[in-house]
């Protein structure tokens, strides 16, 4: 085989030596063995540079050869070439190697789980949150409303794997958030929540009970729970909080129900000159027969919360209560890998770098 031949099959020997081995082995671990995809497949596109980069480092390499004179090439082709000759695009190689590992680093490498499913403990929990005009009562700081929103969203961030939906009441009851294992969604929703923001003029729980109840219908979880808080009596809807616990019933859903705040609580009336609140003493109509009987017909509980500390103490008990179920959580859980590519990539221009300072140094 001619010279020229036998360069060119080392040459495609050294790329296919240096550049296949840690590439399919990336690959293999991280694609055969755990599943993988790319969050940014696009940016593969700029792998077609790469053969473009290879000829292109190997020309200019040949064109800043110095030429040699001699009266005579007959001695030279005498002589074999050495190791040094044969490997002189080895630092070529290794740079476009390493950039197409970093391609794949940009194309954002993931990995999932092996089958493709977690097995997670938990339950599906519905909110169902008061917002009638009588929440803004200040006998729970600074007021009933914004004292159940921080005490909820503290037991929303302790959850890992509960589904928690979110339910609004006042003269109607309305799903502000489904069934969701986005917790930062849920509780930034949980935080915009306002007394106006639907009409508060009266109080649905029944309807409130039934529609969490629609949101847990499709659940497949063993336990299903509606957690119901309410400072008021029902005097609104078109279902009654008996038909409701009764479906709750059937369906198998226990209902935590609490009752904030006492018969009577401050609320402001406005402002005096000088800018300060003028808060007054007003009566509220409660019921906590009608909770407490929500509660023991759908094997749930019942509790009354004067102030903060209490209700914080009623979540904690609620927590104790709720059974735990396995669910197969199908969506598969990917993790970023392309930590690997950018490494080996590093390493190999840091031994090209090398390479280039030793008997392989270009020569201008």
């Amino acid at each position: 085989m001619p010279r020229k031949g036998q360069d060119r099959a080392l040459l495609v020997m050294l790329t296919i030596l240096v550049g296949v081995p840690p590439v399919a082995y990336l690959i293999w671990s991280m694609g055969l063995a755990n599943k993988f995809a790319f969050k940014t497949p696009w940016a593969l596109l700029l792998l077609l540079a790469a053969p473009l980069a290879f000829w292109l480092l190997i020309l200019r390499r040949a064109r800043r050869a110095p030429p040699l004179l001699h009266s005579s090439t007959g001695l030279l082709a005498a002589f074999r070439r050495g190791v040094a000759a044969r490997v002189v695009h080895l630092p070529a190689i290794l740079r476009v190697v390493a950039l197409v590992l970093l391609v794949g680093a940009l194309a954002r490498p993931q990995t999932r789980d092996r089958g493709g499913k977690v097995e997670v403990e938990g339950i599906d929990i519905v909110l169902a949150l008061d917002l009638s005009k009588s929440m803004e009562a200040s006998d729970l700081y600074p007021n009933r409303l914004e004292a159940a929103k921080r005490v909820v969203d503290d037991f929303i961030a302790r959850r890992k794997s509960d589904k928690i939906g979110l339910v609004v009441f006042g003269k109607d009851a309305y799903t502000h958030c489904p069934l969701t294992l986005d917790y930062s969604v849920l509780r930034n929703m949980l935080g915009d929540l306002e007394l106006d923001l639907i009409d508060g003029s009266a109080t649905a729980i029944g309807n409130a009970l039934g529609v969490s109840l629609a949101r847990l219908r499709k659940s497949d979880a063993k336990s299903r729970v509606v957690i119901l808080i309410t400072d008021g009596e029902n005097n609104a809807g078109n279902v009654t909080p008996a038909q409701a616990a009764r479906y709750a019933s059937a369906m198998g859903v226990k209902a935590f129900t609490i009752l904030m705040g006492p018969r009577e609580g401050d609320v402001m009336a406005g402002r005096d000159p000088f800018g300060r609140p003028i808060r007054v003493r007003r009566q509220y109509a409660v019921n906590p027969k009608l909770l407490e009987m929500i509660a023991q017909k759908t094997g749930g509980k019942s509790f009354l919360a004067t102030d903060t500390r209490a209700l914080e103490k009623n979540f904690e008990e609620i927590l104790n209560e709720l059974e735990k179920t396995t669910r197969k959580d199908v969506a598969a859980v990917f993790e970023d890998a392309y930590q690997p590519f950018a490494a080996l990539a590093l390493l190999l221009l840091c031994l090209e770098a090398l390479l280039s300072l030793s008997r392989l140094r270009e020569f201008p």
